[in-house]
């Protein structure tokens, strides 16, 4: 059986700003949590479900924006290509079923990183804030 790697590691702190670490519970990927002297290890599926219905909710608010952004950056204005641009907002959510799709996940994390992006959690592995600059 293989692992499946957590979407966001090194993108999530717990609320002091302390970095979480990814950790494995046999073969359970984890975010493990700084809670004092302890480390929480919280399921990282759930972790990640809940930054990607997140990022879909402000995706969606903007999606014609987005999807015209993209069409233009990718030099397109064909209705085949603006189907597939918007099919993949609206299924974001659903990455962690196929996350294969996203390609290179150290290329993604790197760019997220980069544009100043953190997933702040509590102890209980609860998304309280996505800093995302620009994405206010």
């Amino acid at each position: 059986m293989s692992r499946r790697e957590p979407l966001f590691s090194g993108l999530v702190y717990n609320e002091e700003g302390e970095s979480v670490e990814t950790a494995y519970v046999g073969t359970d990927a984890c975010y493990a949590i700084p809670d004092g002297d302890f480390l929480r290890h919280i399921d990282a599926a759930e972790v990640d479900r809940q930054v990607l219905l997140r990022l879909k909710e402000r995706f969606m608010a903007m999606k014609d924006m987005i999807v015209d952004g993209v069409m233009q950056m990718t030099s397109s204005d064909d209705p085949f290509s603006r189907a597939a641009i918007e099919m993949s907002i609206e299924n974001m959510d659903r990455l962690l079923d196929a996350p294969q799709e996203l390609g290179d996940l150290e290329d993604m994390r790197l760019w997220l990183w980069m544009s100043g992006f953190r997933i702040v959690v509590d102890v209980h592995g609860e998304v309280v804030q996505l800093e995302f600059p620009g994405m206010e």
